[in-house]
């Protein structure tokens, strides 16, 4: 253990004293390997925090649930398939609780995008959502002013609205003025009970619950036609249910309560949002595998500056070679020392390629709408592929300086 110290520390000294006697030559060569690091490390780090935001938004439009609806999300049918489908009716929401017993929730949901008024003030394209009692067991949603929907709320076709974070702050001036407030939807007056938790912008789109108002399903029913807005059906299954075995269920009672026909296609989709967050892993692992390769290249061009500087560096020691090993010094010690300032030399330039990302990442994270980290993975990561590059560039320099005869070492100066 102590001789394998010696040799570490060894090699840290022959490298850094590389780096001060030849500070430019060293750092052209290792300027391929901080591009290399740069970018494996800037392409992991994105791709895996865009990977992050994006699961997290597609597990918050409701973890082991599944959409069904006229649309299929996939885009895998052809539009004009779909547009002579019904639409997911309230009615066929008690006939899927009958029918569907690995079902946890099932809601209903009417969507819209329309102004809302309060006094002299309007705002347009806001989101408009008419929901029935199990929304919120699906969706999360925290109200931190005033109350939620109560169940007389859906019982009555209560004018009572859930507000979100930028509705309020837009109409409002500050959001928490809004609880006990009057607005006018669909030339309606409804009362404000409660103000949405912020939640943030989301990537794939979404509920974005800042920019809504929640109405219980009644009220909106009586406001606008339900066809022209979006019906949605949204059933989560229990725990320890697997999704294949969720599907199935729906799908024949869906077929059942819509009276189709053993030879009739489906007139409906079941949208797995499960399956969504699969499908987006699987895009950003071929990201990730194509930004790798790419840096590979650029971590080639480093390697063969690095073994420059160690054939170099073989030169210029050859009668220090040739001393030690007139003093007993073996062959493996050699070899290791020689080893240790290549790996070392790439390490350095690795760090100089962290150094760079982490300065990108405080640069560009608040352009990009999410944070950009760099996790410890991903830095044991880049330190593991400069340690082996290191040793690949070194290897052959090494073994030149390990197998050269002391005699021959000694007389060359």
């Amino acid at each position: 253990m102590r001789r394998t110290l010696e040799i570490l520390g060894t090699g840290l000294k022959m490298a850094l004293g590389e780096f001060r006697s030849n500070k430019l030559r060293t750092f052209l060569s290792l300027f391929g390997i901080t591009i290399g690091i740069f970018c494996i490390i800037g392409v992991l780090a994105t791709v895996n925090s865009l990977e992050e935001n994006v699961q997290k938004d597609i597990k918050a439009l409701g973890s082991n649930t599944i959409f069904i609806d006229k649309w299929d999300y996939s885009g895998q049918i052809p539009y004009w398939k779909l547009l002579n489908r019904p639409v997911p009716k309230i009615e066929e929401l008690p006939l899927l609780r009958k029918t569907v017993p690995e079902a946890a929730n099932i809601a209903f949901a009417l969507q819209r995008q329309d102004p809302v008024e309060m006094e002299d003030q309007k705002l347009d394209n806001v989101r408009v959502y008419g929901i029935t009692e199990d929304f919120s067991n699906i969706q999360n949603i925290e109200v931190i002013d005033g109350r939620y929907f109560q169940q007389t709320d859906f019982d009555y076709a209560a004018n009572s609205v859930v507000m979100g974070y930028k509705v309020a702050e837009e109409l409002f001036g500050k959001p928490e003025k809004a609880v006990g407030r009057k607005i006018v939807i669909y030339k309606k007056i409804a009362n404000v009970v409660g103000l949405v938790k912020k939640q943030g912008s989301s990537i794939i789109g979404g509920w974005e619950f800042d920019n809504c108002i929640l109405l219980p399903y009644g009220f909106m029913k009586g406001l606008v036609k339900e066809e022209w807005s979006q019906p949605v059906l949204m059933l989560q299954g229990r725990e320890h249910i697997p999704m294949a075995a969720l599907r199935d269920e729906t799908a024949g009672a869906m077929r059942s309560i819509r009276k189709l026909k053993p030879r009739q296609a489906d007139n409906f989709s079941l949208n797995d949002i499960d399956a969504f967050g699969e499908f987006a892993a699987g895009i950003f692992s071929g990201i990730n595998m194509g930004g790798f390769f790419i840096a590979v290249l650029s971590l080639l061009v480093g390697m063969f500056g690095v073994a420059n500087i160690m054939f170099v560096t073989v030169r210029e020691r050859t009668s220090q070679i040739g001393l030690k090993k007139a003093i007993g010094a073996k062959r493996m010690t050699i070899l290791m020392e020689f080893l240790m300032e290549s790996a070392f030399l790439c390490i350095m330039g690795g760090l100089m390629g962290l150094l760079l990302v982490f300065l990108l990442t405080l640069a560009i994270s608040s352009q990009m709408g999410f944070p950009i980290t760099i996790s410890f993975g991903i830095m044991a990561k880049a330190i593991g592929i400069c340690i082996f590059v290191g040793i690949l560039a070194g290897i052959i320099p090494a073994s030149i300086a390990a197998k050269m005869d002391p005699v021959v070492a000694i007389r060359s100066n």
